[in-house]
């Protein structure tokens, strides 16, 4: 269906909002020119457009299927995935001592939110390799970098994640893989994994699975797990695909959206695996992969959310009812359009944002620049994926009852959105995160963005004076809010966790939406809408982050299936 990549507003907030230059002021990142960057962007943009939109639809209508043990995919997909490879957007943030591109992820999240805005079921695939090639440069002995790297940051190969197992979900501790020594340097990997996107296709050479498992001598829980390279096919002396593997996949999952995404049942029965970092450390090495998902699965919200508000603000545009104008003059359809766009900016801000921080982080080695990317991170994946499934909700309301029947294509927007808030660490997960871990430091890294967000509000006051205002009081009610997380028992922080989330989202939203309007006035009206209409939001969420857990464990749960 039509989609139309954002690069004005990709400019824009790179440039005004959130200091994309300082990224490249840096020497790690100074070939990130914005000639470079401009051009980058406008080349993804058309891939999107012209290749993967068009593939949107038939994803939905001809899902993956699995016959004969064979994963076929969706019509189209495979030239589709072969135009992302060429194109060589697998790798754009890779190390080039490899092959990659070697830019920013600043650059790459805009990338990754246009293919996923274009078609998120295929996004997916080079999504996970990109998490996949970030471990592995990180953790990978430099034997398997040598052997993996290259061919996964050229789309040759594809990488996945398994962790998760039918009776390990969030808990990973309770992980019953087990992979025994054989003597060699491999390990026989013995187990079975659910939810593996994209564990298999028609149209790669090879499916390169990390793997968390347990070595004999592992002590229970999440120390005792070790991270394993566990391929479809075992790279022969050259490195070409060689012996198959003992792995396969046991079924492909029934899902309410991402149909032309495979999902599966992976089944490993002593496959051979390579271990990938330290023994017995295999959740430091997966959460480097995990961290780079959050964000990548951030943007997939806000890249669903622009491409349903396009779809919406087009038929609004069309549709004739109650006279003869056009349902966009309906001030309800109007506030819920105004609504969308703010939102996905705000979302789309933070995001970029915070993949800023990870890049200072790398291109500095600043301890503040990581605990700014380590706050951001949870706060972009659980708000980005919120608004997606709003935005989407959103959207099929604006549709009314066309937006009911799947021919319009709306409807796919929010089942296929609607897992995001789910996977690579539920919503939940992410706020409990950001209250507990990322406040371990007493809330010294929320209390300097605060400070950084009341200064500019100071600032504002000369030009807008009333939206400055109306920020600079919100910031100062979520610092008072933070002062007094801090203070409570754990449980209670984890009642209020969600609330404190959005709350502190609806805050840099704002931020984010006043420095655009600072910056150019003709973004003023969309900032209004943010700042009197979606942030008072704020003080109802800060009532909720100060109650504390005993109201709630006040209802028995009995009174809760009564």
């Amino acid at each position: 269906m039509p989609y139309r990549a954002p690069l004005a507003d990709f400019r824009f907030l790179l440039r005004h909002v959130v200091g994309l230059d300082q990224v490249a002021a840096t020497d790690r990142f100074a070939e990130a020119t914005p000639e470079t960057v401009e051009a980058v962007l406008s080349e993804a943009g058309k891939l999107c457009e012209e290749v993967l939109a068009p593939l949107q639809r038939p994803g939905d209508l001809h899902p993956a299927r699995l016959e004969n043990g064979v994963v076929r995919t969706s019509p189209g997909f495979a030239e589709g995935y072969r135009a992302i490879a060429e194109g060589g957007w697998v790798g754009i943030s890779a190390d080039p001592a490899h092959g990659g591109m070697g830019l920013p992820l600043t650059v790459t999240t805009a990338v990754n939110e246009m293919m996923a805005g274009a078609c998120l079921s295929l996004h997916l695939n080079p999504l996970l390799t990109q998490g996949q090639i970030e471990a592995l440069e990180h953790h990978a002995s430099d034997e398997i970098k040598a052997l993996y790297l290259p061919r996964l940051i050229s789309g040759e190969w594809n990488g996945t994640m398994n962790l998760t197992e039918p009776q390990a979900g969030s808990d990973v501790g309770a992980v019953r893989t087990r992979a025994e020594p054989l003597g060699d340097g491999s390990h026989a990997i013995t187990g079975q994994k659910i939810y593996i996107t994209w564990a298999d296709s028609d149209f790669l050479a090879n499916t390169c699975h990390l793997v968390l498992a347990r070595l004999p001598d592992g002590p229970p829980g999440t120390r005792g797990i070790s991270l394993f390279m566990v391929p479809k096919f075992i790279p022969d002396a050259e490195g070409n695909p060689g012996q198959r593997n003992s792995l396969s996949v046991v079924s492909l999952e029934d899902k309410l959206g991402l149909h032309g995404s495979p999902t599966a049942v992976m089944q490993f029965d002593a496959a051979r695996g390579w271990l990938v970092g330290a023994p017995h450390k295999g959740m430091a090495a997966m959460f480097t992969m995990m961290n780079n998902a959050r964000l990548g699965v951030g943007v997939q919200g806000v890249g669903v959310a622009e491409a349903a508000t396009q779809a919406a603000v087009a038929y609004a545009l069309e549709r004739r009812q109650g006279g003869s104008g056009t349902i966009i003059e309906h001030a309800d359809v109007r506030r819920m359009l105004a609504v969308m766009k703010a939102e996905t900016f705000s979302a789309r801000a933070i995001a970029l944002a915070c993949a800023v921080a990870l890049d200072m982080a790398r291109a500095t080695g600043s301890a503040e620049w990581q605990a700014r990317a380590a706050l951001l991170t949870p706060i972009a994946k659980a708000y980005g994926t919120d608004v997606g499934i709003e935005v989407a909700s959103m959207g099929v309301q604006v549709h009314g009852g066309t937006g009911f029947i799947e021919s319009t294509g709306a409807a796919q927007y929010l089942r296929d959105v609607r897992v995001t808030a789910i996977y690579e660490g539920t919503n939940g997960i992410q706020a409990m995160d950001l209250v507990g871990r990322k406040m371990m430091d007493g809330g010294e890294a929320a209390f300097r963005l605060l400070q950084e967000i009341e200064d500019a509000a100071e600032t504002a006051r000369h030009s807008l004076p009333d939206l400055a205002n109306d920020v600079w009081a919100a910031t100062e009610a979520l610092r008072e809010a933070t002062e007094a997380l801090v203070a409570q028992e754990m449980q209670d922080r984890y009642a209020g966790a969600v609330p404190y989330l959005r709350a502190f989202a609806r805050v840099l939203g704002a931020h984010f939406h006043l420095t655009a309007a600072i910056a150019e006035r003709a973004r003023e009206p969309l900032a209004r809408v943010a700042i009197r209409r979606l942030l008072p939001e704020h003080a109802a969420l800060l009532t909720q982050v100060r109650e504390g857990a005993a109201g709630l464990f006040a209802l028995s749960a009995e009174d809760l299936a009564a």
